[in-house]
């Protein structure tokens, strides 16, 4: 079995693994990033790249780089709810320069940081590089198992890091079990070609007692219907008809697009779930992103604020690492006080998403939620909620662009 020796593991290729590693590696500390697939070419994954993930970016000297990639830039987002539109997400109200929101596929954004990062010769991607097993000395983890294309391989290290996902096995391995929340709803994800009369950018189409998310990119559109939690038997026992009717209920532009829909094969099931754990390290193990708290698809924060655990883990521990080093025989190891440290300043702001979200949800799942507003609407409330757009576009724009903690990188490890 080959051995390998680093300072730092990190189980999961996905946006927190991937900008923990990036930042590690440029800061001089030797670390290996497994991802289990070949590539990172998996649809229906988080596309939106938020303000704050590209002021890191930023930061690390890479945003112009990035936005050299194919993408689209998005100033507002709007919601139209039973043929009202509205205007309730307005990046605009953000300090610039980062007053918009990316669209772009998440294995172009994966791709990038790993190409960055393996510049740095201290920096070791392993592809089709499953973990297996978490390494035990006594009640402290010291690295995992692994599988990989060439046989399997020990992996040992200072800190594992589990950035591996809400289905993290490595996280009961080490003994932590997330608190999971009741969420009413799951989502049927599906592509479409790209209208021709497509309207401005919009986040969802509200009608018919339903709700459709819609994601542009270049040249289609990825569209979520929301149903009830565990619907999808029933709606795919009606057919095909019966989903396109739920969908051109609440999005009626879309019904020319929706006949390239021919099979179930192209429709998958989010099963949506909110949890997260209690406590998210012990020796010699840390959890971050989905596998310490999995978020809703619920204002596309997913990504953002797995980012955001990696540049609060990468603050906290990067000179700790550097001075443990990946030497084999010593029992050295991060600090407890120091991983404690980053759940707590994490915690508070996914905490309150996670609540923003449930209030979110149970608001949708109900038909009187989700018929809001009337067609045609009358002029006293469309007074009212013209004068109300401002404050909320202020309000949303820091709230789903910022996030409610947003993380920077210490001036010392740009």
């Amino acid at each position: 079995m080959e051995t390998l020796q680093t300072t730092c593991v990190i189980v999961g290729g996905g946006p927190a693994g991937m900008m923990l590693g990036l930042i590690l590696a440029r800061n001089g500390v030797d670390v290996v990033v497994l991802e289990k697939h070949a590539d990172f070419f998996r649809d229906f994954r988080g596309d939106t790249i938020h303000p704050s993930t590209i002021g890191v970016l930023g930061e690390l000297g890479l945003r112009e780089r990035f936005l050299g990639l194919p993408h689209t830039s998005v100033g507002a987002l709007d919601v139209v709810v039973n043929g009202n539109r509205l205007h309730p997400i307005d990046f605009g109200r953000l300090a610039p320069p980062d007053d918009f929101l990316v669209l772009a596929p998440q294995w172009d954004f994966l791709n990038f940081l790993a190409e960055d990062a393996r510049r740095h010769p201290n920096f070791r991607l392993l592809m089709q590089t499953e973990a297996a097993e978490l390494l035990w000395e006594g009640d402290a983890v010291r690295g995992v198992l692994a599988h990989g294309p060439d046989g399997d391989v020990e992996i040992r290290a200072r800190l594992t890091v589990s950035a591996d996902g809400r289905a993290s096995g490595l996280r009961s391995q080490a003994g932590l079990r997330p608190r999971r929340f009741g969420v009413p709803i799951d989502v049927l994800w599906f592509r479409i070609p790209k209208p021709d009369d497509l309207p401005a950018h919009t986040l969802a189409y509200v009608g018919g007692g339903g709700m459709v998310v819609t994601i542009e990119r270049h040249d289609y559109v990825q569209a979520g219907l929301i149903i009830p939690k565990g619907g999808y038997t029933e709606l795919h026992a009606g057919g095909l008809g019966a989903f396109r009717r739920a969908v051109i209920d609440a999005a009626p532009h879309l019904r020319a697009a929706l006949e390239t829909v021919t099979d179930w094969d192209q429709v998958k099931l989010l099963s949506v779930q909110i949890d997260r754990l209690p406590r998210w390290y012990r020796h010699g193990y840390l959890a971050i992103g989905d596998a310490a708290h999995a978020m809703s698809p619920a204002f596309g924060v997913g990504v953002n604020y797995a980012v955001q655990d990696a540049v609060a883990t990468a603050n906290a521990l990067t000179a700790t690492l550097r001075e443990l080093g990946p030497a084999a025989g010593s029992d050295a190891e991060v600090d407890l006080r120091l991983l404690d440290g980053i759940q707590r300043r994490r915690m508070p702001a996914v905490a309150a998403m996670q609540r923003i979200q449930l209030a979110a949800h149970r608001t949708i799942s109900r038909p009187e939620g989700v018929r809001l507003l009337p067609e045609p609407m009358p002029a006293p409330l469309r007074a009212a909620l013209a004068v109300a757009t401002p404050a909320v576009q202020v309000v949303s724009s820091r709230l789903i662009g910022r996030g409610l903690l947003p993380e920077s990188v210490s001036p010392e490890l740009r």
